[in-house]
């Protein structure tokens, strides 16, 4: 997505027929009457939902997949804390959904499967992911079960283009706190996995306090977000295409002339906004961080600070990366990185609550405009999905009526469906309209 070019605007997710016939009845349609937000030139104002969960413009509708504490065909239940997914088509006429659960180590794992790692009670951690399997004409749920168990907060990830989904932990827990084994890892689960999946750490990429992950198809390269506000970029250059437990090498970003992209400081250079920036990647040795210092050791060797990296998500020949609390009003930026040119740019930082607040997780919509999720808090909360145009114009595309964040927002293979998770009590939604 280029900012300077002209917008293609087309239905890219069109309604899919059977799949929300009777939304009306069950009370998923946004009501005619009432509106919770102002219009904006792409969509126009939300409509209150009946069913007071999700407002969406008009002639959007939505329908729920899965919920917490359903029953999984594995034996256990639905987990809590739906953070991050990723979408994939499989044979058959099918797609998968590969879900985070963003679970600490006290909380329930909805069963006992086994996984990585065990509490001292002998009970698996809870943390890792579940697979939903649809048919990607109806969206009926077909399957739902366990597929990682045994980490802790996994929080988001990435899709992969081999089919898989990399699961992060956000959790830097040693060995003899509580539990057998060091966190802080990369996981990966196949999207054609029929069950849960041996959980490998993959050390090579590095013990830090994970959020996000990207991969470039053009090199297999891995990008990673970190979740602090002193977070480092990271990228990963594998040994191997495709095979990132055989090993590889860690580097994080560096732009010479701005040390600090979190434009808080008057005695710093600042990062202005659209303006694109050369960048470099320094080597880390150490991936395995046994002292959680690589963004420290990092930024000793020149490493650009960012304030709470969240969200990434490749779009074509570029990837886009929020930073949660970054900005001079702390809301949030939003930074577009294009690796074959080796540059970086600040493509949006917000001013104001109304405008964007707390972006996290992040997908690229077929039409090229952004969609993020907000994770604000204060009470009461207001957590939207913002979509952010090609030319950097935030605007609402939903709004959560519940006291809790929305995340793991993924398109369909076919571009026709926008997935959503409900945070807690978990719930994953498939959104559908007449999108420009």
């Amino acid at each position: 997505m280029n900012a300077g070019s002209p917008i293609t605007r087309r239905h890219f997710l069109a309604a899919t027929g059977t799949a929300f016939a009777g939304l009306a009845a069950s009370g998923c349609m946004p009501g005619e009457l009432h509106a919770t937000a102002s219009a904006d030139p792409y969509y126009g104002p939300l409509l209150l939902d009946p069913a007071d969960l999700l407002d969406l413009p008009r002639g959007f509708s939505y329908r729920i997949l899965s919920r917490l504490g359903d029953a999984m065909q594995d034996g256990g239940r639905v987990p809590d804390n739906a953070d991050g997914m990723g979408c994939f088509a499989l044979p058959g006429g099918q797609v998968a959904l590969v879900r985070n659960h963003e679970l600490t180590a006290a909380q329930d794992a909805g069963g006992n499967p086994s996984g990585y790692d065990y509490r001292d009670n002998g009970n698996v951690l809870p943390g890792g992911t579940t697979t939903l399997i649809l048919d990607a004409k109806t969206l009926a749920v077909q399957r739902q079960f366990r597929s990682l168990a045994g980490t802790i907060r996994n929080c988001a990830g990435g899709t992969t283009p081999w089919g898989s989904w990399l699961t992060c932990e956000e959790d830097m827990t040693r060995a003899g706190q509580g539990v057998k084994k060091d966190h802080g890892w990369v996981f990966e689960v196949p999207a054609s996995a029929q069950g849960a999946v041996s959980a490998v750490p993959l050390k090579a990429m590095g013990r830090f306090n994970h959020e996000a992950a990207a991969v470039d198809p053009a090199t297999g390269t891995v990008y990673m977000t970190e979740d602090r506000d002193d977070g480092l970029l990271y990228r990963f250059l594998p040994r191997v295409r495709g095979q990132l437990a055989e090993g590889g090498r860690l580097q994080a970003l560096s732009v010479n002339a701005i040390p600090d992209s979190r434009n808080r400081s008057t005695n710093r250079p600042a990062f202005a906004r659209a303006s694109w920036q050369k960048l470099h990647w320094v080597d880390l040795d150490h991936p395995e961080s046994p002292a959680d210092d690589l963004r420290r050791r990092g930024a000793a060797l020149g490493a650009t600070l960012f304030a709470r990296g969240e969200g990434i998500h490749m779009g074509s020949g570029e990837l886009y990366f929020c930073c949660t609390s970054g900005g001079s009003a702390q809301l949030g930026q939003i930074f577009r990185l294009r690796p074959s040119q080796d540059e970086l740019q600040l493509f949006f930082e917000s001013a104001s609550t109304a405008q964007f607040n707390y972006g996290d997780n992040l997908t690229v919509a077929p039409n090229g405009h952004l969609v993020v999720c907000e994770d604000q808090g204060g009470t009461p909360v207001d957590n939207y999905l913002r979509g952010i145009s090609p030319a950097g114009a935030a605007y609402p595309l939903a709004r959560l009526s519940q006291q809790t964040e929305l995340a793991g927002a993924c398109f369909s293979p076919d571009g026709k469906v926008l997935f959503v998770n409900v945070y807690s009590p978990a719930m994953t939604l498939a959104i559908t309209g007449p999108w420009h």
